[in-house]
């Protein structure tokens, strides 16, 4: 299990997708990005699970509500993000105040 710290860059092991750490979670959790563990190394050696293919977008934050983990989205993949099996969500922007 690879250490989640705020800053810390992680790549998938199954696709392209990269991440930086915004908030580190509550306690120890084991991410995952296209149902392999996500690593702080640059190799492939898998396809993404077909459970966990609906890819990560560029400049999006993922968050995941019962751990408190939010990142960032640095380069997009094949891969979907998750938390022991649960599909991270995409963070929803804060509305501006209205201008009038």
């Amino acid at each position: 299990m690879v250490e989640i710290a705020v800053g810390k860059r992680l790549r998938s092991s199954v696709c392209e997708t990269e991440i930086i750490v915004v908030c580190a979670p509550n306690a120890p959790i084991e991410l995952s990005c296209g149902g392999q563990p996500m690593t702080g190394e640059s190799e492939l050696v898998g396809v993404p699970a077909p459970d966990f293919g609906g890819g990560t977008l560029l400049g999006k934050r993922y968050v995941d509500d019962a751990s408190g983990l939010e990142v960032l989205c640095t380069k997009p993949g094949t891969g979907e993000l998750a938390v022991a099996g649960r599909k991270l969500t995409i963070k929803a922007p804060k509305a501006l105040p209205a201008s009038d």
